[in-house]
């Protein structure tokens, strides 16, 4: 068995607490699943945009950069589908109103998914995340990496991601912050909305 390259997953470790804890489209939806759904539907949230960004460092650690070079065409899809959904969550939450949580298990279920798919959606289609991780990733990958510190890289991410949003969700749970933005409610969503249309533009505006 190779010994593991404890600076290489050192380094890019550090990078993925930086990159977690920047204000982002990706902060700004669990924030929201947290305030119309409670605990429970900010932890899917945050449980599904942790899967979302290992998926993508497991991508990268094994393969991504070897797409972008050699399937560009690819990778180009895969940011029209991250513009056209940060459009559409947008239009969802500019339009959005709070309604009175139901305490039927199954209106509570289908919340849980809810939150699980955006937290997933908004990670895994967002073409940032994938240059953050190429762009990281490339300085700290070597040729001949073991396998191990490959698998290392990519779940220490997911860890790192997914720890981050469960702390936000789970924090905010039981305080007057959420009372807070319930109370705000049309303010927050209007300007999550904001962002993520200022998001979008900006990918946009690199495809040109």
């Amino acid at each position: 068995m190779e010994p593991l390259a404890w600076e290489a997953i050192l380094t890019a470790g550090t990078f993925f607490m930086l990159g977690a804890a920047s204000p982002g489209p990706s902060l700004m939806v669990v924030l929201r699943n947290t305030m119309i759904g409670g605990r429970r539907q900010g932890v899917a949230c945050a449980v599904g945009h942790g899967i979302g960004f290992g998926l993508y460092a497991g991508s990268a650690v094994f393969g991504l950069i070897v797409l972008l070079e050699q399937a560009p065409d690819v990778f180009l899809l895969l940011q029209i589908i991250g513009v056209a959904l940060l459009v559409w969550y947008g239009w969802k939450m500019w339009t959005s109103t709070i309604d009175a949580e139901s305490s039927d298990n199954d209106h509570a279920n289908i919340r849980h998914r809810q939150g699980f798919t955006e937290g997933f959606a908004i990670a895994f289609f967002n073409p940032k995340i994938a240059l953050f991780l190429v762009a990281v990733l490339a300085q700290v990958l070597e040729p001949g990496m073991g396998l191990n510190t490959k698998l290392a890289i990519g779940g220490l991410g997911m860890f790192i991601d997914t720890t981050w949003y469960l702390i936000v969700a789970i924090a905010l749970t039981g305080t007057r912050a959420v009372e807070l933005l319930r109370k705000h409610g049309q303010i927050v969503y209007k300007a999550t909305a904001t962002t993520l249309w200022l998001f979008a533009t900006s990918v946009t505006y690199s495809l040109v």
